[in-house]
């Protein structure tokens, strides 16, 4: 039985992560990158396909944890009949190689300890030799070799290297996982210790640097950090989840690849980050950004691999049964291929951010700004596949072309405001012919709503993000007349769902329905009351939120009222960017969505 996404904790090294469970047991990690294979699989099937268990022998209780203040130094307190032993978890910045260490100290008692070390390399289907050299183990096949050091040895067998062990009162056990590449020596053994109290000062000194004061301080800075733990270091970009395949429904199909980086992330993450004080991040996101989209622009995707790959195969992994027997079980993303017209409004948007606050413009910046207007003149009046990625059908999305005109608004503002070089009367026509159409074929007068499609009468949580833009509003009534409808029609508990699920958008999707709330929505419904001057109801929906982050304060893409249960990839960067956004709007004005909406229209 698969446990409850809660259960995990993140472990990072700002280039893969790893999750553990409350009992300490590492039940995912891809090795060296985020979109590797795994090694450690169990979190989409069970012991067979790879974990590392660390554990009291017998029966035994979590008693607590909780990360090292301001750190990605996860520490667990595991009690049973004998006692009570701490586990500390990290993944020190990455150098020379990528590892992992781990920490059980005595805390009370004599307790009986054992570990398991079972790899199975490529999403748990290849079982690798083990071989020990004293207290050093290794785990070898194809071009993968992990070397674990304890200071104790473990017994081997086919597939696996356990110990048993005793902890008492004030003593420490250490072990240490490194990866290596082929024909790279193993790694030196170092000090644990060090090595913790080393990652842990590198998080705080990180977390140090965060401006923001208010109430949710705590929030704010653990979503930070764990944003700072989906960012690739090598490239800049951050990935949507360290996860691939945890289902939208339990039991269900909509099982997605998410360790890519998206596009339609890009203003919202520059602007959390600007906002609490992270200009160095957010100038490496710009240039990611930059780099990913270079080239023609009909050639823009709507996602990219953590170093700007444009290729990523959709396959599925039959011999994993998936998350809570959600199958199948897929690496790649299909959806790279698809035509996703709102990005290049997110694109835009993110670059006439960066530049309205004042980070050093790139001189290439403009040049592939004028690109994507070029291509967007002559197409952005063509149906695509919708923020959703729904594999079925273009279609004329509403969200699409609220898209476009903001492209082509920031491309009218680089002109008249920064003095750049553009044919601005041709863009200002163009741009109020979007919005013309926008308003008519988009909404419905006789319900006061903009709706999913043109001539549809679905309806689409992503429009909430209307006045956010500057496309109208948040007082115009055609907005408000959307806000309720959405209120009305789309949310579940007091939580949004993304869009209308009936025969209509069956048909769009062209997959069996059945999903989660979407927690970013929620929060951009939160937004639309701040904007609409209703601070209390945004609040009370801000910590309705807060409330659903498991006791580490981590959030999936998506949750379940009727199952009270977190689903859909995790931790979920999309989920936690609006989370420092809405807590910086209610904080003192303009928050991230007032000048967002004030810079645009």
């Amino acid at each position: 039985m698969s446990r409850p996404l809660e259960d995990y904790g993140l472990l990072g090294d700002t280039r893969t992560a790893a999750l553990v469970a409350a009992d300490g047991s590492i039940d995912w990690l891809c090795l060296p990158r985020f979109d590797s294979g795994a090694c450690f699989a169990a979190l989409l099937g069970d012991s067979r396909h790879g974990r590392w268990t660390l554990a009291p022998r017998g029966a035994f209780r979590t008693a607590g944890r909780a990360y090292r203040e301001d750190s990605l130094v996860l520490e667990t307190r595991l009690a049973c009949a004998e006692g009570e032993i701490r586990i500390i978890d990290c993944m020190p910045i990455r150098g020379d190689y990528a590892d992992l260490v781990r920490r059980v100290e005595g805390v009370r008692g004599r307790v009986p300890m054992r570990t398991e070390f079972a790899p199975r390399f490529d999403y748990g289907s290849t079982i690798p030799w083990i071989q020990s050299e004293g207290r050093r183990t290794h785990a070898l096949a194809g071009p993968d070799h992990l070397t674990l050091d304890a200071e104790l040895p473990l017994t081997t067998a086919p597939g696996h290297a356990v110990a048993e062990f005793s902890v008492a009162e004030g003593q420490t056990v250490d072990f240490r996982l490194a990866w290596s590449a082929p024909r790279q020596p193993p790694p030196r053994m170092l000090d644990v210790g060090e090595r913790i109290e080393r990652t842990t000062r590198w998080w705080r000194d990180w977390a140090s640097r965060c401006d923001y004061r208010g109430e949710y301080r705590d929030a704010v800075v653990r979503s930070l950090i764990t944003l700072k733990a989906l960012t690739y270091a090598p490239s800049g970009g951050i990935v949507a989840a360290p996860t691939t395949s945890l289902p939208e429904h339990l039991g269900g199909v909509r099982n997605w690849d998410y360790r890519f980086c998206w596009i339609r992330d890009a203003t919202f993450t520059l602007m959390a980050l600007l906002g609490a004080g992270y200009a160095d991040e957010a100038r490496a996101w710009r240039e990611w950004l930059l780099r990913a989209v270079a080239g023609d622009a009909s050639q823009m995707q709507l996602m990219y691999g953590a170093d700007g790959e444009r290729r990523l195969p959709e396959l599925e992994l039959d011999w994993l049964p998936g998350y809570a027997g959600s199958s199948p079980v897929r690496v790649g993303n299909e959806a790279a291929t698809q035509f996703q017209l709102d990005v290049f409004g997110e694109l835009m948007d993110a670059l006439h951010q960066a530049r309205t606050h004042g980070i050093p413009p790139d001189p290439d910046a403009w040049r592939v700004q004028r690109s994507l207007m070029d291509f967007l003149e002559s197409d952005w009046s063509k149906p695509d596949n919708g923020i959703w990625e729904v594999r079925g059908p273009r279609r004329h999305f509403t969200h699409s072309k609220m898209m476009a005109w903001a492209a082509v608004d920031r491309a009218i503002k680089g002109v008249t405001v920064f003095g750049l070089d553009g044919p601005v009367d041709r863009w200002k026509r163009l741009r109020r012919d979007i919005f013309d159409e926008v308003c008519e074929r988009g909404f419905d007068p006789d319900r006061g709503t903009f709706t999913q499609f043109y001539g549809s009468r679905s309806l689409d949580a992503a429009l909430l993000m209307m006045p956010d833009i500057g496309f109208l509003p948040a007082t115009d009534e055609r907005v408000r007349g959307t806000v309720a409808a959405i209120e009305k029609e789309l949310c579940r508990d007091g939580l949004v769902q993304r869009y209308t699920m009936d025969a209509d958008t069956r048909h769009v999707d062209g997959l069996p329905h059945g999903e989660g709330v979407f927690l970013p929505c929620t929060f951009w419904l939160a937004d639309n009351y701040l904007l609409q001057g209703d601070t209390g109801r945004g609040r009370d929906l801000f910590e309705r939120l807060l409330s659903l982050r498991n006791d580490l304060g981590l959030l999936a893409e998506q949750y379940a009222p009727e199952e009270g249960r977190l689903i859909g990839n995790f931790p979920q960067a999309l989920s936690h960017i609006p989370l420092v956004s809405t807590a910086l709007n209610l904080s003192e004005p303009p928050g991230p969505a007032q000048k967002r909406a004030e810079s645009g229209g």
